[in-house]
């Protein structure tokens, strides 16, 4: 009976699972069908079924689609290109990818028209540049030849931005592996004409086109402005016709760099073409100075060694656009894997929201090519206008290749970023009508300031401006030193160098301690404020000599800023420690003028 039971009840178990797999699959069909409904429903969309979908509000009212083209989503796109769109009322942004094969395909058909007047066009416009860039070893340096081939450049992606002004940007990735036939005639100081073939020319990057101002009048915009957003990669090979280039040493890097600063300088954003479309006024558009980005490259740390025999020798370039005449370099230290520079430099910024200053650090080889140790960048806009930031870089190998997990050092900027038109909010300390003493503005003068009578006309061939002062410093107290002696203590005190000055004052030693206390003042003359730094370094007082703990680095920008402010410094080269400082700015007020 038990046997009778159990078959029963297997076969009635057996049959519902049947049942229940078979259920499960005509659903889960039903829903596949369902959906190849929906998407080829989809697929055969035209712009007035999206229009019904999507309400002409969610449109900007410049985007206007071919009836010819097709639109499908992006959700439901397995195997090409798209058009998307994303609404975002707090930002107003919206971004469209759309299929590009269709523009890529006249593109091709068109260009041998485009090739023909594109390149005299491109021609005059860059001749001017390339001899503005002409190398001193060269006399002259022209096209005889220039045309851009049969290849036709290929759009890889198309972004449009509306950011609730009055004007349009679109983006266009492009990527080029062209055979044009570019051919330079360049001319030695020595009368040697030599025809130089540019080849192999590869390049990806994103171009951005900007329509405005948007009017009512056909074709709803102004004017358009192109510029080069990104330059992903241009790469090229120089070869001389009939010779060898390497027979005149240092001419193809001389070319190399002649031609690529004529790209930066001419077209690479924040650098635009603006091109009238209807009658105006377009000069708000072309490209203008926002400010000035004062830069103190200040010192850098733990440094990858680069050389055999002894360390590296340093040195840092600096720069907002990578144009030769606009790059900054510092000074070599020899031998040293944590450098001091204390170095200024000034940058004028010319789109804070988008530009960044750059720092690439050297192994210095003398007659030989530089080695490159590290590099690293920060975003211009992440700058407080009229603050200073002070700020330490880790250096990477490649700034487009973030994930560098290498220890190549780190380098320490202070920045301190002026716009224009806001010199009453704040004061730059490194501006030439900073006020200055009657002494300091006859040094001043003296070091070439010229004018031709008209005082809005005057040409400063160099500028150093001066602020005396007296630097009050107040050693509070320090946490969590190490410990340096046997028993687990330390008997720490503090060392205050001024650099410049060379004038040095020291705390008193607290014994047996790792967060000693001392409350002592110091107070430092300061001639020269701005290009002057404070070390303060920590030691361990011994019966038979002393024992380095770690240090401080400080210029004097911020206090000449605020007046005074009180910090908690962490101790370089330490394995743990902080240092807290009070800092006070009494400036020199005698005969000192506003």
């Amino acid at each position: 009976m038990g046997f009778i039971f159990g078959v029963v009840v297997g076969i009635i178990v057996g049959l519902a699972i049947i049942v229940g797999f078979v259920r499960g699959e005509n659903s889960r069909a039903a829903q596949r069908s369902q959906l190849a409904t929906t998407v080829a429903a989809f697929a055969r969309m035209t712009v007035e079924d999206s229009r019904k979908i999507l309400p002409p509000q969610f449109y900007p009212s410049w985007v206007v689609f071919s009836s010819s083209q097709k639109l499908s989503l992006l959700l439901l796109s397995t195997s090409s290109s798209i058009f998307s769109l994303r609404c975002f009322d707090d930002s107003h942004f919206f971004c469209y990818c759309f299929q590009l094969t269709w523009l890529n395909s006249h593109l091709t058909k068109i260009w041998p028209y485009v090739n023909e007047a594109a390149s005299e066009l491109i021609k005059a416009s860059v001749e001017p540049i390339l001899e503005e860039y002409r190398p001193v070893v060269l006399a002259a340096l022209k096209f005889s030849k220039f045309t851009l081939g049969t290849v036709a450049p290929q759009f890889t992606g198309v972004s449009i931005i509306e950011d609730g002004g009055d004007g349009v940007t679109m983006e266009l990735e492009m990527q080029w592996d062209g055979n044009p036939s570019i051919i330079l005639d360049i001319k030695t100081l020595l009368g040697v004409a030599l025809p130089v073939q540019v080849k192999n020319i590869g390049f990806t990057g994103v171009f951005r086109l900007i329509f405005k101002p948007l009017v009512d009048e056909f074709p709803g915009f102004g004017a358009v402005s192109y510029s080069l957003r990104q330059k992903k990669k241009l790469d090229f090979t120089l070869k001389v016709i009939g010779g060898d280039i390497s027979a005149i040493p240092g001419l193809y890097d001389a070319i190399e760099g002649a031609i690529r600063d004529a790209v930066e300088d001419s077209i690479t954003w924040p650098v635009r073409k603006v091109v009238p479309i209807l009658p105006g006024d377009y000069s708000d558009l072309e490209l203008k100075p926002e400010g000035i980005l004062e830069v103190k490259l200040v010192q850098a740390k733990e440094l990858t060694n680069k050389d055999i025999i002894g360390k590296s020798d340093p040195y840092a370039v600096v720069y907002i656009r990578p144009l030769r005449e606009r790059m900054k370099k510092s000074k070599t230290i020899n031998n040293d894997l944590n450098p001091i520079w204390n170095e200024h430099f000034e940058f004028v910024v010319e789109d804070v929201s988008t530009q960044h200053v750059t720092v690439k650090v050297y192994d210095s080889e003398g007659l030989q090519s530089s080695e490159l140790i590290g590099c690293a960048q920060l975003q211009l806009s992440e700058l407080q206008p009229g603050k200073v930031k002070d700020v330490w870089l880790k250096l990477v190998k490649d700034l487009e290749i973030q994930r560098d997990t290498k220890n190549r050092g780190q380098v320490h900027l202070e920045l301190l970023y002026c716009p224009f038109g806001m010199e009453n909010s704040f004061t730059n300390p490194f501006a030439p009508n900073y006020s200055m003493t009657s002494l300091e503005k006859v040094l001043k003068n003296a070091n070439g300031v010229e004018s031709n009578g008209n005082e809005n006309a005057v040409t400063q061939k160099k500028k150093e401006v001066i602020i005396r002062g007296v630097l009050s410093v107040t050693v509070i107290s320090a946490e969590d030193l190490p410990a340096t002696d046997f028993m687990g203590k330390s008997d720490p005190f503090v060392v205050l160098t001024l650099k410049k000055a060379e004038t040095k004052n020291k705390t008193r030693v607290v014994n047996d301690s790792l967060n000693p206390v001392w409350n002592q003042t110091f107070d430092f003359v300061v001639e020269d404020g701005l290009h002057d730094m404070l070390i303060v370094e920590v030691w361990d007082h011994d019966t038979f000599g002393k024992d380095y703990m770690g240090r401080c680095i400080l210029t004097l920008t911020r206090v000449i800023l605020e007046g005074e402010y009180k910090e908690r410094f962490v101790l370089d080269g330490a394995k743990s420690g902080f240092l807290n400082l009070h800092l006070k700015w009494m400036p020199q007020p005698i005969f000192r003028d506003s």
